[in-house]
Protein backbone atom coordinates (compact mmCIF):
# COMPACT_ATOMS: atom_id res chain seq x y z
CA UNK A 1 0.00 0.00 0.00
CA UNK A 2 1.54 3.65 -1.21
CA UNK A 3 2.31 5.83 1.94
CA UNK A 4 0.88 6.02 5.29
CA UNK A 5 -2.43 7.47 3.89
CA UNK A 6 -2.17 10.08 6.64
CA UNK A 7 -3.37 12.97 4.37
CA UNK A 8 -6.41 10.88 3.31
CA UNK A 9 -7.35 10.04 6.63
CA UNK A 10 -7.43 13.72 7.58
CA UNK A 11 -9.24 14.69 4.54
CA UNK A 12 -11.83 12.01 4.97
CA UNK A 13 -12.42 13.20 8.82
CA UNK A 14 -12.73 16.43 8.78
CA UNK A 15 -15.43 15.43 5.37
CA UNK A 16 -17.32 12.99 7.76
CA UNK A 17 -17.27 15.17 10.75
CA UNK A 18 -18.43 18.37 8.44
CA UNK A 19 -21.24 16.29 6.75
CA UNK A 20 -21.98 14.89 10.64
CA UNK A 21 -22.12 18.60 11.99
CA UNK A 22 -25.11 19.43 9.21
CA UNK A 23 -26.68 16.35 9.97
CA UNK A 24 -26.84 16.74 13.44
CA UNK A 25 -28.02 20.32 13.22
CA UNK A 26 -30.70 19.56 11.15
CA UNK A 27 -31.73 16.39 12.06
CA UNK A 28 -35.66 17.55 12.60
CA UNK A 29 -35.97 19.18 10.09
CA UNK A 30 -35.30 16.00 7.77
CA UNK A 31 -37.77 15.97 4.80
CA UNK A 32 -37.96 13.39 1.82
CA UNK A 33 -36.87 14.15 -1.24
CA UNK A 34 -37.88 11.02 -3.41
CA UNK A 35 -38.50 7.20 -2.57
CA UNK A 36 -35.96 4.97 -3.94
CA UNK A 37 -38.02 1.78 -4.03
CA UNK A 38 -39.65 -0.38 -1.68
CA UNK A 39 -39.44 1.44 2.00
CA UNK A 40 -36.13 2.92 1.16
CA UNK A 41 -35.44 6.73 0.88
CA UNK A 42 -33.48 9.75 0.02
CA UNK A 43 -33.92 12.52 2.35
CA UNK A 44 -32.62 16.62 1.97
CA UNK A 45 -30.46 15.41 4.15
CA UNK A 46 -28.65 12.80 2.63
CA UNK A 47 -28.14 15.16 -0.80
CA UNK A 48 -26.52 17.98 1.72
CA UNK A 49 -24.30 15.52 3.54
CA UNK A 50 -23.03 13.98 0.19
CA UNK A 51 -22.43 17.46 -1.10
CA UNK A 52 -20.25 18.29 1.32
CA UNK A 53 -18.24 15.33 1.28
CA UNK A 54 -17.80 14.87 -2.57
CA UNK A 55 -16.77 18.46 -2.84
CA UNK A 56 -14.26 17.75 -0.18
CA UNK A 57 -13.00 14.78 -1.82
CA UNK A 58 -12.97 15.96 -5.40
CA UNK A 59 -10.84 18.91 -4.14
CA UNK A 60 -8.62 17.25 -2.50
CA UNK A 61 -8.03 14.17 -4.63
CA UNK A 62 -9.57 14.76 -8.55
CA UNK A 63 -7.80 11.92 -10.12
CA UNK A 64 -10.05 9.69 -7.93
CA UNK A 65 -13.08 7.92 -8.62
CA UNK A 66 -15.92 8.66 -6.26
CA UNK A 67 -18.90 6.24 -6.25
CA UNK A 68 -21.24 7.93 -3.63
CA UNK A 69 -24.82 6.28 -2.33
CA UNK A 70 -27.21 9.02 -4.01
CA UNK A 71 -24.60 11.05 -6.64
CA UNK A 72 -23.58 7.61 -8.53
CA UNK A 73 -20.35 6.98 -9.87
CA UNK A 74 -17.62 10.12 -10.99
CA UNK A 75 -14.32 10.45 -12.05
CA UNK A 76 -11.82 8.11 -13.91
CA UNK A 77 -12.01 4.42 -13.65
CA UNK A 78 -9.61 2.29 -11.92
CA UNK A 79 -7.00 3.58 -9.70
CA UNK A 80 -8.36 4.45 -6.39
CA UNK A 81 -12.18 4.71 -5.31
CA UNK A 82 -13.47 6.65 -2.42
CA UNK A 83 -17.01 4.69 -1.31
CA UNK A 84 -19.76 7.51 0.40
CA UNK A 85 -22.69 6.70 2.19
CA UNK A 86 -23.50 10.53 3.74
CA UNK A 87 -26.31 9.55 5.86
CA UNK A 88 -25.97 5.54 7.05
CA UNK A 89 -29.74 5.49 8.66
CA UNK A 90 -32.13 7.31 6.74
CA UNK A 91 -35.36 5.25 7.20
CA UNK A 92 -33.99 6.06 10.65
CA UNK A 93 -34.06 9.77 10.52
CA UNK A 94 -36.98 9.77 8.87
CA UNK A 95 -38.70 8.12 11.21
CA UNK A 96 -37.23 10.38 13.83
CA UNK A 97 -34.91 8.13 15.54
CA UNK A 98 -31.59 9.35 16.29
CA UNK A 99 -29.42 6.09 14.75
CA UNK A 100 -27.20 6.77 11.97
CA UNK A 101 -23.81 7.41 10.69
CA UNK A 102 -21.64 8.82 8.25
CA UNK A 103 -19.24 6.75 6.20
CA UNK A 104 -16.23 6.89 3.79
CA UNK A 105 -14.17 4.42 2.50
CA UNK A 106 -11.06 3.81 -0.06
CA UNK A 107 -10.55 1.47 -1.71
CA UNK A 108 -7.23 0.30 -3.71
CA UNK A 109 -6.41 -2.91 -6.23
CA UNK A 110 -9.68 -4.11 -5.29
CA UNK A 111 -9.16 -3.84 -1.39
CA UNK A 112 -10.02 -1.42 1.16
CA UNK A 113 -7.17 0.17 2.38
CA UNK A 114 -9.15 3.16 4.45
CA UNK A 115 -12.56 3.31 6.44
CA UNK A 116 -14.05 6.64 8.43
CA UNK A 117 -16.95 5.87 10.21
CA UNK A 118 -18.82 8.96 11.95
CA UNK A 119 -21.56 8.77 14.71
CA UNK A 120 -23.09 12.35 14.31
CA UNK A 121 -25.59 12.38 17.85
CA UNK A 122 -22.47 11.35 19.92
CA UNK A 123 -19.69 13.21 17.81
CA UNK A 124 -17.42 10.06 17.64
CA UNK A 125 -15.24 9.34 14.69
CA UNK A 126 -13.53 6.03 14.18
CA UNK A 127 -11.17 5.18 11.35
CA UNK A 128 -8.82 2.27 10.40
CA UNK A 129 -5.74 1.68 7.94
CA UNK A 130 -5.43 -1.66 6.30
CA UNK A 131 -2.35 -3.37 8.66
CA UNK A 132 -2.18 -0.33 11.63
CA UNK A 133 -5.41 -1.18 13.27
CA UNK A 134 -8.52 0.65 13.81
CA UNK A 135 -8.94 3.78 16.55
CA UNK A 136 -11.68 5.96 18.08
CA UNK A 137 -11.88 8.57 20.33
CA UNK A 138 -10.32 6.85 23.35
CA UNK A 139 -7.85 4.85 21.27
CA UNK A 140 -7.28 1.83 19.81
CA UNK A 141 -10.13 -0.52 19.25
CA UNK A 142 -9.68 -4.41 20.49
CA UNK A 143 -12.89 -5.49 18.62
CA UNK A 144 -15.37 -8.61 20.33
CA UNK A 145 -13.86 -10.30 22.81
CA UNK A 146 -12.34 -14.03 22.28
CA UNK A 147 -15.18 -16.15 24.71
CA UNK A 148 -18.86 -16.11 23.71
CA UNK A 149 -21.22 -14.80 26.91
CA UNK A 150 -22.94 -17.68 28.85
CA UNK A 151 -26.72 -16.33 28.08
CA UNK A 152 -25.32 -16.38 24.28
CA UNK A 153 -24.05 -13.41 21.57
CA UNK A 154 -25.31 -10.05 20.95
CA UNK A 155 -25.49 -10.47 16.97
CA UNK A 156 -25.85 -7.09 14.51
CA UNK A 157 -27.93 -8.15 11.69
CA UNK A 158 -28.01 -6.33 7.62
CA UNK A 159 -29.64 -7.27 4.93
CA UNK A 160 -29.99 -5.39 1.17
CA UNK A 161 -32.82 -3.49 0.22
CA UNK A 162 -33.35 -6.21 -2.48
CA UNK A 163 -33.76 -9.28 -0.17
CA UNK A 164 -37.39 -8.34 1.42
CA UNK A 165 -38.97 -11.93 2.22
CA UNK A 166 -36.15 -14.14 1.03
CA UNK A 167 -36.87 -17.61 2.98
CA UNK A 168 -33.00 -17.94 3.39
CA UNK A 169 -32.63 -14.71 4.99
CA UNK A 170 -35.90 -15.77 7.36
CA UNK A 171 -33.98 -19.07 8.49
CA UNK A 172 -30.81 -17.19 8.83
CA UNK A 173 -32.86 -14.84 10.89
CA UNK A 174 -34.62 -17.71 12.80
CA UNK A 175 -31.43 -19.28 13.85
CA UNK A 176 -30.24 -16.06 15.11
CA UNK A 177 -32.81 -15.37 17.10
CA UNK A 178 -32.58 -19.02 18.58
CA UNK A 179 -29.71 -19.27 19.36
CA UNK A 180 -28.86 -15.47 20.60
CA UNK A 181 -29.27 -13.34 23.75
CA UNK A 182 -30.34 -10.91 21.01
CA UNK A 183 -30.35 -10.28 17.39
CA UNK A 184 -29.92 -6.00 16.53
CA UNK A 185 -31.18 -5.07 13.19
CA UNK A 186 -30.05 -1.24 13.12
CA UNK A 187 -31.26 -0.33 9.71
CA UNK A 188 -27.52 1.55 9.99
CA UNK A 189 -25.00 -1.17 9.18
CA UNK A 190 -22.05 1.23 10.07
CA UNK A 191 -23.42 1.61 13.66
CA UNK A 192 -22.63 -2.46 13.99
CA UNK A 193 -19.03 -2.32 12.66
CA UNK A 194 -18.37 0.36 15.41
CA UNK A 195 -20.07 -1.53 18.03
CA UNK A 196 -18.18 -4.93 16.76
CA UNK A 197 -14.83 -3.09 16.34
CA UNK A 198 -15.61 -1.68 20.21
CA UNK A 199 -16.20 -5.27 21.38
CA UNK A 200 -19.26 -3.84 22.39
CA UNK A 201 -21.61 -7.08 20.43
CA UNK A 202 -20.02 -10.20 19.21
CA UNK A 203 -20.63 -10.73 15.66
CA UNK A 204 -22.01 -9.15 13.03
CA UNK A 205 -24.10 -10.88 9.87
CA UNK A 206 -24.77 -9.89 6.39
CA UNK A 207 -26.98 -11.16 4.33
CA UNK A 208 -26.79 -9.62 0.34
CA UNK A 209 -25.85 -6.68 1.91
CA UNK A 210 -25.63 -3.21 0.50
CA UNK A 211 -22.20 -2.37 -0.71
CA UNK A 212 -21.40 1.42 -0.52
CA UNK A 213 -21.04 1.06 3.17
CA UNK A 214 -19.87 -2.34 3.41
CA UNK A 215 -15.98 -2.01 3.10
CA UNK A 216 -15.13 0.93 5.54
CA UNK A 217 -16.88 -0.55 8.13
CA UNK A 218 -15.88 -4.37 7.48
CA UNK A 219 -12.31 -2.48 7.76
CA UNK A 220 -12.80 -1.06 10.66
CA UNK A 221 -14.29 -4.54 12.67
CA UNK A 222 -10.83 -6.05 11.33
CA UNK A 223 -8.26 -4.05 11.76
CA UNK A 224 -9.66 -4.13 15.51
CA UNK A 225 -9.16 -8.10 15.52
CA UNK A 226 -12.42 -9.67 13.95
CA UNK A 227 -12.27 -12.02 10.95
CA UNK A 228 -14.98 -11.78 7.95
CA UNK A 229 -15.95 -15.12 6.60
CA UNK A 230 -18.95 -16.44 4.33
CA UNK A 231 -21.49 -18.13 4.99
CA UNK A 232 -19.81 -21.14 4.03
CA UNK A 233 -16.72 -20.43 6.18
CA UNK A 234 -14.44 -19.03 3.43
CA UNK A 235 -12.27 -15.41 3.92
CA UNK A 236 -14.34 -12.81 2.88
CA UNK A 237 -12.80 -10.04 1.01
CA UNK A 238 -15.64 -6.92 1.93
CA UNK A 239 -16.37 -5.15 -2.09
CA UNK A 240 -19.01 -2.81 -3.34
CA UNK A 241 -19.00 -4.29 -6.68
CA UNK A 242 -20.58 -7.37 -8.24
CA UNK A 243 -24.08 -9.13 -7.50
CA UNK A 244 -25.80 -8.88 -4.09
CA UNK A 245 -25.04 -12.53 -3.83
CA UNK A 246 -21.24 -11.96 -2.67
CA UNK A 247 -21.93 -9.88 0.03
CA UNK A 248 -23.27 -12.10 2.54
CA UNK A 249 -20.75 -12.72 5.99
CA UNK A 250 -20.26 -13.49 9.12
CA UNK A 251 -17.98 -11.27 11.16
CA UNK A 252 -16.60 -12.19 14.96
CA UNK A 253 -13.36 -12.57 16.98
CA UNK A 254 -11.79 -15.83 15.03
CA UNK A 255 -12.25 -18.21 18.01
CA UNK A 256 -16.19 -18.04 17.37
CA UNK A 257 -16.27 -18.36 13.96
CA UNK A 258 -17.51 -21.63 14.02
CA UNK A 259 -20.47 -20.66 16.12
CA UNK A 260 -21.02 -18.37 13.16
CA UNK A 261 -20.72 -20.94 9.89
CA UNK A 262 -23.35 -23.33 12.18
CA UNK A 263 -26.34 -20.97 12.63
CA UNK A 264 -25.38 -18.89 9.56
CA UNK A 265 -25.31 -21.49 7.08
CA UNK A 266 -27.61 -21.39 3.80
Amino acid sequence: MPGDLDRERRIAMAAAEEAGALLAASFHSAHTVHAKGGRDMVLNLDLAAEKIIVTRLREAFPDDRIVSEEAGDHGPQGGRTWLVDPLDGTNNVAIGLPAYAVGIGLMDGGRPVLGIVHEPVTGATFHAVAGRGAYGPAGRLTGPASVLPESGPVVAWTQGYGVGRDPAAARIRTELERESWRVLQLWAPLLGWVLLARGTIDAFVGYRAEGVDLPAGALLAAEAGAELRTLDGEVFTPDHTGPPEGRSFVAARGENLAWGRLRCSV
